[in-house]
């Protein structure tokens, strides 16, 4: 076997068994890593505005406050409606256990005797779907309470990972374009698109989604619905779904509000699911989706789910973000098919 040959063989075998090491040292954080570098990409721009406003421009800083701006807005907030939807989710669920008492399962069949006075061929079991829903629920939201300990390391990792992106952001992006095999434009090219998608899914998507759950939470709360923060969850993922929206909530909440006698509360749902929730897709979302690569909501949806079962809570992120690389990959590789056809053809 010629020399060179004998070195290249070597070289790459080095290279692949330290790339396996590697792997094996990073795998467990793979989910901190890439939740640190979501957030990071959407939140650079505001990381960008305080390094402006700090004493001589110092990154360190500018990375440190916007660490304690996201955990004070982002991650405090959700841990506490994370904890309020797993007792809730854990009640509604063992409400169908209860006898003798009005539960959540008579007013979901109440709900299907009365579709199949119109429909009688109807069936869906309307009160074990819902069972099953919210013990899935219970158990993966419960999963970030049940070790605490594990938890907090995750985070602790999430947040370092988070501040060195933001202080060496630039310099992570400079080795990683040095490194990859493509030319520096298409990488250029990825990145770009990559972090338009990302901020346009994110933002004009779930976070559009998340704002439509917690106000109608907020609807719920007020007319005395139980579970409320529960029902705003499903209404956040029905937000996703395309031509349902938080309809699919609404509806059925306020059948079960309107057969139960409360009258008074069912308009008030009513007319707060049009006006207060309703109408935030078309105001709200259109302005933080921006400018950004817009993906079809039911891949979105597929993704959200998709994510979650693979990747636990975590994967409501990580979903969307995926197939979001996935789609810049094959735009590429589209411009790559329709440059080669316009040299054909021009030869």
């Amino acid at each position: 076997m010629p020399r060179q040959l004998t070195e290249q063989v070597f070289f790459y075998g080095l290279l692949a068994l330290a790339g396996y090491v590697i792997w094996q040292i990073f795998a467990p954080f793979v989910g901190e890593l890439i939740l640190a570098a979501i957030i990071a990409v959407v939140a650079y721009p505001l990381f960008t505005r305080l390094l402006r406003l700090m004493p001589k421009q110092s990154r360190g800083l500018a990375a440190f406050a916007t660490l304690i701006l996201i955990a004070c807005t982002i991650f405090a907030p959700l841990s506490f409606l994370a904890y309020i939807l797993f007792n809730q989710a854990l009640a509604f669920y063992n409400s169908f256990g209860q006898a003798g008492v009005a539960s959540a399962g008579d007013s979901l069949n109440m709900l299907e005797g009365l579709i199949r006075q119109f429909f009688p061929d109807f069936a869906f079991n309307f009160a074990q779907y819902a069972k099953s829903a919210s013990g899935w629920v219970a158990v993966h939201v419960g999963d970030i309470f049940a070790g605490t300990a594990s938890t907090i390391f995750s985070l602790f990792i999430t947040f370092i990972a988070l501040f060195y992106m933001f202080k060496d952001g630039s310099w992570f992006v400079r080795k990683l374009i040095c490194l990859s095999p493509l030319k520096d434009t298409e990488d250029t090219l990825i990145l770009g698109r990559l972090t338009t998608s990302i901020r346009s899914v994110v933002l004009g998507t779930l976070a559009v989604a998340l704002i439509q759950g917690i106000l109608t939470s907020i609807g719920f709360t007020i007319f005395g619905i139980e579970q409320a923060v529960l029902w705003g969850s499903v209404a956040a993922v029905g937000a996703l779904i395309p031509g349902i929206g938080t309809g699919i909530v609404f509806v059925v909440v306020i059948a079960i509000t309107f057969l139960s006698g409360s009258y008074g509360a069912a308009i008030g749902l009513a007319l707060w699911g049009i006006f207060a929730v309703g109408l935030i897709d078309n105001f709200l979302g259109p302005y933080l989706m921006g400018r950004g690569a817009e993906l079809h909501p039911f891949l979105i949806l597929i993704a959200v789910l998709g994510g979650v079962s693979l990747f636990g809570p975590i994967g409501i992120l990580i979903g969307p973000v995926a197939l979001t690389f996935f789609t810049v990959l094959l735009e590429l590789y589209s411009l790559h098919t329709q440059k080669k056809d316009e040299e054909r053809y021009a030869g």
